[in-house]
């Protein structure tokens, strides 16, 4: 139930790469929301044209959502953390990621032919 998915400009790293980055975010996202990891999903997109303050610099976009609510700390915390693993193996710095955290009440989120309310 809960995704971290990334979009970036920038050109796609190697394979291997990019297995280890969605596996560490897989990880920390299950441990910042307290969810077991064989529920967390990741996602990875590169080379997606996009701009960030007018100009084609690298940017990067993330997408966190899960099912139940998010507290103020807790997506502090995650912002940070998340930012310092994306601007270590991308190289987009931190203040060219946008992070937008979604809530989702259970039953609006599907899985294996039922929802999780």
């Amino acid at each position: 139930m809960p995704l971290i998915k990334i979009q970036t400009s920038v050109s796609c790293p190697t394979l291997t790469e990019v297995e280890e980055l969605l596996k560490t975010l897989s990880d920390s996202l299950a441990k910042h929301t307290g969810k077991p990891e064989s529920y967390v999903m990741t996602a990875f997109e590169s080379d997606v044209p996009m701009t960030f303050g007018g100009t084609l610099d690298p940017v990067c976009y993330v997408e966190v959502k899960s099912v139940g609510s998010f507290n103020p700390a807790q997506t502090k915390s995650m912002s940070q953390e998340f930012c310092q693993i994306i601007s270590a193996t991308l190289g987009v710095p931190g203040n060219r990621t946008y992070i937008e955290f979604s809530e989702a009440k259970g039953y609006l989120w599907g899985w294996n032919g039922a929802t999780f309310g």
